[in-house]
């Protein structure tokens, strides 16, 4: 990344991809996990709902709002690893 761009080049989105897609099966996979207080019938709805996130941060342009988008990621991955669901994908009864 060159100093002081704030748009995304196709260098820094080619050297984001393998760290995103990484992120997008590992929360995929969390959403198995019998930990999580999510019927059958809730875990597909949540991964249409994780898909349609990461479809929409993929035209992202912006390097910081990239890097932002990365981090909620993996706070969400930790959060579904410790058992909990994120907010932005809760489940509302």
């Amino acid at each position: 990344m060159i100093r002081g761009l704030i748009w995304a080049t196709a260098e820094d989105l080619a050297k984001n991809r393998g760290r995103v897609l990484s992120l997008y099966r590992k929360i995929l996979r969390s959403l198995n996990s019998p930990a999580l207080p999510l019927n059958l019938a809730a875990r597909p709805q949540k991964k249409a709902e994780v898909r349609s996130m990461f479809m929409l941060g993929s035209e992202e342009q912006s390097l910081h709002n990239i890097q932002d988008l990365i981090d909620a990621a993996e706070y969400s991955l930790s959060l579904l690893r410790k058992g909990e669901i994120p907010k932005h994908i809760q489940v509302y009864q």
